[in-house]
């Protein structure tokens, strides 16, 4: 292990390095407590990608204090990730502990097994300030707030570098080290966060115990500030350090001084980021939780305009007349967007996903909080529900279907009801990576669809789960290798 490798990560993993039956390929990002690393699969398992994130933190080299810390912000990451599979929360395979007296740098590490994503927003904002796709990401970045709370937790650390984007354009909430599960109406977390999104109360916390007092507020604040910054490229309080944004930050509280937005943020967006920043929690309490800033969030963003949907660069560069049309069909409404080709339906103008449609009571707690079905599924198959978010009866096949109602594994309930969601958990190894659904059997169209001929009601791309607006009925589904299919593209450009 070289010394450079050393010097640049908290958990410094040589190349090669096997842990499980995952291979350490390259870095990816370090950070206070922890590397992160790509890795790929040596060996074939069921449910399992082939290529995966593994997040090592040093759980068994350092003091017993630190050990300690370390310890509690991966069980809190592993508790939340293993008891909350939401479409805007980075996906959790499986957890490992590094058993290698011969290494003593990594023996006892703690890896977390992860979703991998294309891209950070920390790094698209380095590279391009204030991009295009600005209002998409924040509403999803608003959406998984929104899954979070609704299932009784914060974040706790919202920042840029923990916003992930994924190849098919979706966004991801990551590191769930600080994250706490409330208690009534405030947890308690550890006393750790990034100065530049701390909300100013935590500045001189309430302190006991068990951690630090936090509240959902707090991801509000943050939200505020990461909005001001994707929309206006600054910081919404002055300073050109942290410590010294923090004491504006302090300053601004203690209302000794005002707040001053960038003048070229959209109006609709001054608002909601003002509420977001209000000086202290109960005002934002008041202003509203993030299932309304949910629904301010989307308004703006359809509102401002076409919105692009993040692409690889690549596919930008090879056809750019197809990437824009495309682009411009998608709508800034939904975390699990169908991935490349979102078909709005002529007769009503509903779009295919709904950004977290009303929860129907079946789908609800018995306080009325969200609860989500999705971990039904079973391993390497794709699934629909007759409710939102992965309740009600389920549907599951591992293969194509051309009748649901009369074919080997039959559907009976969709035969008097529509699909109000779905879950692709297809393994990564098969090439057929998508499930594109019809009205009709034998993969044809059907209903308003027979006036598109190529036209399937939609497309969900691997590992996406999301709700349907509730008004579609399919009646067979194929796996696809794509969801930017070509005649589906071409479809788009011709009802353009």
């Amino acid at each position: 292990m070289t010394a450079d490798i050393r010097a640049s990560h908290v958990v410094p993993v040589p190349k090669g390095y096997r842990v499980g039956r995952w291979e350490i390929r390259r870095p990816i990002a370090s950070g206070a407590f922890a590397t992160v690393y790509a890795a790929r699969s040596t060996t074939p398992a069921d449910g399992l990608p082939a290529r995966a994130a593994l997040k090592f933190l040093a759980t068994g080299t350092r003091t017993p204090r630190q050990v300690r810390h370390l310890s509690d912000l991966a069980e809190r990451e592993v508790d939340l990730l293993g008891r909350l599979h939401a479409p805007c929360l980075i996906r959790m395979y499986e957890t490992l502990t590094v058993d290698d007296p011969d290494h003593p740098e990594l023996d006892g590490a703690t890896v977390l097994v992860l979703e991998q994503a294309e891209d950070s927003l920390d790094a698209v904002l380095e590279r391009t300030p204030r991009p295009a796709s600005g209002p998409l990401v924040l509403t999803q970045v608003c959406a998984g707030l929104h899954q979070l709370h609704e299932a009784g937790w914060v974040h706790g650390d919202l920042k840029p570098a923990n916003v992930l984007l994924m190849d098919d354009g979706t966004v991801r909430l990551a590191d769930f080290g600080t994250s706490a599960e409330l208690d009534g109406t405030h947890a308690y977390s550890p006393a750790f966060a990034t100065r530049d999104y701390t909300a100013p109360e935590l500045l001189w916390p309430e302190t006991t115990a068990r951690g630090t007092l936090i509240r959902p507020t707090a991801d509000i604040w943050a939200f505020g500030v990461l909005a001001h910054l994707v929309l206006a490229g600054t910081h919404p309080l002055p300073g050109a350090t942290p410590e010294a944004r923090c004491d504006a930050a302090s300053r601004y509280a203690q209302g000794l001084e005002e707040l001053r937005l960038s003048p070229g943020l959209p109006e609709p967006w001054r608002h909601i980021i003002s509420d977001c920043l209000a000086r202290g929690h109960e005002e934002r309490a008041a202003a509203h939780g993030t299932g309304a800033l949910l629904e301010r969030v989307e308004q703006a963003a359809g509102g401002a305009g076409p919105v692009r949907r993040p692409r690889r660069a690549g596919f930008r560069r090879r056809h750019p007349v197809l990437a824009t049309a495309l682009a411009s069909t998608l709508l800034a409404t939904a975390c699990l967007t169908v991935a490349g080709y979102a078909y709005v339906n002529h007769d009503d103008g509903t779009p295919v996903y709904a950004a977290l449609p009303a929860v129907s009571k079946s789908a609800a707690g018995p306080d009325g909080d969200v609860v989500y079905g999705y971990h039904r599924c079973p391993e390497d198959s794709v699934c629909f529900f007759s409710e939102h978010n992965g309740n009600g009866e389920m549907c599951s096949w591992r293969g194509d279907d051309t009748d649901w109602l009369s074919g080997g594994d039959t559907c009976l309930w969709a035969g008097g009801q529509p699909v109000r969601s779905v879950y692709n958990n297809t393994a990564s190894e098969r090439e057929a990576e998508g499930v594109a659904y019809f009205r009709g059997t034998d993969f044809s169209p059907a209903g308003a669809d027979r006036r598109r001929p190529v036209q399937r009601t939609g497309c969900t791309t691997i590992n996406s789960m999301g709700n349907l607006s509730g008004t579609y009925a399919p009646r067979s589904h194929r796996l696809v290798s794509d969801c930017f299919a070509f005649t589906a593209i071409i479809d788009t450009l011709t009802h353009w």
